[in-house]
């Protein structure tokens, strides 16, 4: 009877360790999951940005585009002009 005790008495005391450990890591689960929405949100927000800037990016190209043909442009009836 004794071991019977003593088994009994050590699962009923495994049990409220085990109950204070699954706890525990659902403590550590709640802020898991809260780093893990902080990292979604800051790669949604970069996903934005790069989109964003890409967009300014393109138009800068054109601009520049745009002035290299003027100044081609503006070359050639200088050329004109001195000949």
């Amino acid at each position: 009877m004794a071991v019977n005790d003593t088994i009994t008495e050590a699962v009923n005391n495994s049990g409220v360790l085990l109950g204070d450990v699954i706890v525990e890591l659902g403590k550590w689960g709640k802020w898991i999951q809260a780093l893990g929405l902080v990292v979604v949100l800051w790669l949604v927000f970069q996903i934005v940005a790069l989109i964003v800037n890409r967009k300014k990016r393109k138009t800068l190209y054109k601009i520049r585009d745009d002035l290299q043909r003027l100044e081609k442009k503006v070359d050639k009836l200088l050329d004109r002009k001195k000949k």
